[in-house]
């Protein structure tokens, strides 16, 4: 059987990378799938795979930095399907780089607002309605940078980042009696639009891929099954969890 069958799963970031990886993923597993980002062609594209797959999904495009638009998907999922059992906020930027000391105030505070405060609207809003129905998975996307690893010029990504990791656990805590799991997901590289703008040569490629003991980048794909995982009944008994999926990297020095 479908390991998602008769779910209902939310998620944001799904216009490309790991989150439309995920949607496919989910909707081939038996979920509904409700769908979010800003950019409204790939979300179509997207609903149109997922439905010439034999999947349901609906779209509806924003800014998760605005609390109505999380709002919004919730209600949306509510309305297409009758409940929501799975949020996977995705959604991300590894915004203004460089120095520190360079960083601009703008800068830091819109890197937050997408990689952190959009994430904890979305999970007030998507906590609240899995409650009504008995419980959930909520999932989201931190990253090894800033919890055992860390770049320079990367300040603003990984304190956001890292934010999430203790969001998932106080979350974890508070809802856990009422069924609710709550978990983080820490990629590695993983070949998205983000690490192509980051890695624009085939050197910095190549220094990234080696930094990872298995010596490449991952794939969409990989960590789609990771946050299948973590969003079914399989990992029951897990949450609270910093979950990472990442070739190696924390790990190698070589």
């Amino acid at each position: 059987m479908a390991r998602l069958q008769n779910k209902v799963a939310l998620v944001t970031g799904a216009s490309s990378g790991i989150g439309r990886a995920t949607a496919k993923l989910f909707a081939a597993e038996g979920a509904k799938v409700v769908v979010g980002a800003r950019r409204q062609a790939e979300l179509d594209s997207l609903v149109a795979e997922i439905t010439a797959a034999g999947g349901q999904a609906v779209a509806l495009a924003g800014d998760v930095q605005h609390e109505d638009y999380n709002q919004a998907l919730v209600a949306l999922a509510v309305e297409h399907f009758g409940r929501l059992d799975i949020a996977f906020n995705n959604a991300g930027t590894l915004g203004e780089a460089g120095p520190s000391t360079g960083v601009s105030e703008a800068g830091w505070a819109n890197t937050l607002a997408v990689n952190l405060t959009g994430p904890f609207l979305g999970a007030k809003h998507q906590i609240g309605q899995m409650v009504k129905n008995g419980g959930g998975s909520v999932v989201f996307t931190s990253t090894f940078v800033g919890h055992t690893f860390a770049f320079p010029g990367l300040a603003a990504y990984a304190a956001s980042k890292s934010g999430l990791i203790g969001l998932t656990q106080a979350l974890a805590a508070e809802f856990g009696p009422q069924g609710v799991r709550v978990n983080a997901v820490l990629p590695g590289a993983v070949e998205t639009e983000m690490y192509h703008a980051a890695n624009d040569t085939a050197e910095k490629r190549d220094w990234v891929n080696n930094a990872h003991a298995l010596r490449r980048a991952g794939q969409p794909e990989e960590l789609a099954r990771a946050v299948l995982y973590l969003a079914s009944d399989d990992s029951s008994f897990v949450t609270g969890t910093a979950q990472l999926v990442d070739g190696g990297i924390s790990i190698t020095r070589s």
